[in-house]
């Protein structure tokens, strides 16, 4: 088989096309990103307000910092984390937008609804965690003030410090939240089946419980608050993948009988 130089520039071609249009996708995204970040730094100090509620609500009343750029530094890293769930559903579309085009209509739908439940999921991990772990946690932290030893015991915890924390929740959940996707792509991928994990259901809790401890501080209320809902979502998937693999079968069935059907028409 002849090598020519032309076919090198045939492929240079649709090349540099899918290279241009991913800078262009990416600068959109960057931009996204970028108002976002300027509009939340803008806001940052209402948003510090938001993040220390729970604390609040606990019984504190103060942060303090001991750094004098400490504060500033709070403010910008507030204002990045925030920035990127606010420029998140732009970041998505883009990528969306890239990968679209490549993808048949069946890949296309079958894509979509983990792309949809990303955020989702996501954002129930991180609300578990602002509304019910972190008060919990902080009412159970703060509960060791007080005379011990003849020592009086006070929390005066730093600006930093507590929203690293606050933060830490917030990821840890939302990301563990993002379980059943995982699972569900692997499904998909054909990687794992429902019966591999029923098979490792108790690898699966030792795993999930391991997760929980790593990811959030080192009391066991919180390790619980975070296990007991990614046990729930674990049997839930498991489920999920059940109506599907029904699904699929069937459609696989109707295929072939379709399929037999139009080879034994010409027979008739």
């Amino acid at each position: 088989m002849a090598f020519r130089i032309s076919d090198i520039d045939d492929s240079q071609a649709p090349l540099l096309e899918h290279l241009v249009e991913l800078r262009t996708r990416l600068l959109r995204a960057f931009m996204a990103f970028a108002v976002a970040f300027a509009v939340c730094f803008y806001f940052s100090g209402k948003l510090i307000g938001f993040l220390v509620r729970p604390l609040v609500e606990a019984g504190q009343d103060k942060l303090i910092y001991t750094k004098l750029y400490e504060a500033f530094f709070v403010e910008v890293k507030v204002a990045l984390f925030a920035a990127v769930f606010v420029s998140f559903p732009v970041i998505a579309n883009q990528i969306w937008a890239f990968v679209a085009p490549g993808l048949y209509a069946k890949e296309k739908r079958a894509f979509l609804p983990f792309l949809i439940a990303t955020p989702v999921l996501f954002t129930m991990g991180g609300a578990l965690a602002y509304y019910v772990v972190m008060p919990t946690a902080f009412h159970f932290f703060l509960g060791f003030q007080g005379q011990t030893g003849g020592l009086k015991l006070e929390a005066l915890p730093g600006t930093g410090d507590y929203l690293a924390l606050v933060m830490q929740f917030i990821l840890a959940f939302g990301i563990s939240f993002l379980m059943p996707v995982l699972l569900m792509l692997l499904n998909r991928a054909g990687i794992i089946t429902r019966d591999q994990l029923k098979g490792a259901r108790r690898y699966a809790i030792v795993g999930i419980f391991i997760i929980a401890a790593v990811a959030t501080p080192p009391d066991v209320v919180s390790q619980l608050l975070l296990a007991v809902p990614l046990l729930m979502l674990f049997e839930g998937t498991l489920i999920v993948m059940w109506f599907t693999d029904r699904s699929a079968a069937k459609a696989k069935a109707a295929e072939e009988a379709a399929a037999a059907a139009e080879a034994e028409a010409p027979a008739a």
